[in-house]
């Protein structure tokens, strides 16, 4: 009888071993739970930002009304708000609005005419170029000096970098950018205080095929030294105010994080084997620390595109904040719509993939 079960336990036993197919199986179909559910999860989020946009932006008021009342007749009026849809039941607008998103109809922009789809072809490139420059100042700044602080616990220079942190954080991105186009800029001269590039670079970049709109690469199609000079120039002092707000973040999470790896059973035994304090850092206890800074990016991410809106205002660099903040102003509630689901849309797939990659690197963030 003994022998019996023993024979009927034996499989399962074996299917659940580590390293068995079975084992793995289950955890590729975790795996795929996991991320099944969190794609099905994108599209109510990015539902509930637009609907929430659309009605929030109607009680901003009527934006051609607003712009040409007392300037054009009421005739013309009514006829520019029939073209719109405006004049149509606000049920029916939404109906309509959410059928052009389903198709990416984004809608044309009451202000100036323009498509929204062909604003943000335009001008979203710059705005993605200015978030991969903030990031890598994020990256540079942020983890060396939080890997710094963790291993200097309750130094002076530990607290140091604690402060420095919070003020990274706390400051308003536009009070930054304005310090640093007065220090920089206009008191030592060092580095340009607005725009993406000077005048004769800008006509330069006219000129490459195919225009991509980043200019980074439009400047390297282009092959002129100068000219790759020049944006990279433009783009520090932006890049330096964006960024630093998200390398505060990093900072701190990464102290925080090191400083318990530092203290955890699996340090103790490397240390106990022998290794120094650096490789035991290197090795171990940092490569740990680094998986909540692969969770938080989408986060950041999604900050710094909402941080972009002032950081391009204030140095006037013509990204997609920088237009978004003009329709703003022009109560242009129907490019403001395609603008900000655009961006929902952007940040949804960015948290997918983020969560994709932390499921991988940590097995037990998973359904």
């Amino acid at each position: 009888m003994t022998q019996s079960l023993a024979e009927q336990e034996t499989p399962v036993a074996s299917a659940t071993a580590p390293g068995s197919p079975g084992r793995f199986a289950s955890r590729r179909a975790a795996l795929a739970r996991y991320l099944a559910i969190r794609l099905v999860l994108i599209i109510p989020t990015i539902w509930i930002l637009v609907t929430v946009v659309f009605f929030v932006m109607r009680i901003a008021g009527d934006p051609i009304s607003a712009k040409l009342g007392g300037i054009l007749p009421p005739a013309e009026i009514a006829a520019r708000r029939h073209a719109a849809g405006l004049d149509k039941p606000i049920l029916v607008q939404y109906w309509n609005y959410l059928s052009g998103l389903v198709t990416g109809d984004l809608g044309r922009a009451s202000a100036d005419g323009e498509q929204i789809s062909h604003v943000i072809l335009t001008y979203g490139a710059a705005t993605l170029e200015l978030v991969f420059w903030s990031l890598i100042v994020a990256f540079a700044v942020g983890i060396p000096l939080g890997r710094f602080a963790a291993t200097h616990r309750d130094h002076l220079s530990d607290v140091t970098l604690r402060v420095a942190a919070i003020l990274f954080y706390a400051a308003p991105v536009f009070f930054v950018g304005i310090i640093f186009k007065l220090v920089f800029g206009a008191k030592l001269g060092w580095l340009p205080a607005s725009g993406r590039a000077n005048v004769s670079t800008e006509l330069d970049l006219q000129n490459v095929s195919p225009k991509t709109n980043i200019y980074l690469i439009d400047a390297i199609l282009y092959g002129d030294p100068h000219d790759i000079l020049d944006v990279l120039s433009h783009a520090v002092l932006p890049a330096l105010a964006l960024g630093l707000m998200t390398a505060g973040v990093f900072l701190r999470l990464v102290r925080v994080n090191l400083s318990q790896s530092m203290q955890s059973g699996y340090v103790e035994a490397a240390r106990a084997r022998g290794l120094t304090e650096r490789q035991v850092v290197g090795r171990h206890a940092f490569r740990n620390s680094m998986v909540p800074v692969v969770t938080v990016i989408g986060m950041q991410i999604a900050m710094m595109l909402g941080g972009a809106v002032l950081t391009e205002t204030t140095f006037e660099w013509k990204g997609l904040g920088y237009q978004l903040a003009r329709y703003l102003q022009d109560s242009d509630y129907i490019a403001v719509q395609g603008i900000v689901a655009f961006i929902a849309v952007v940040i949804a797939v960015i948290s997918f993939i983020i969560d994709a990659v932390v499921a991988l690197i940590d097995p037990r963030i998973r359904f």
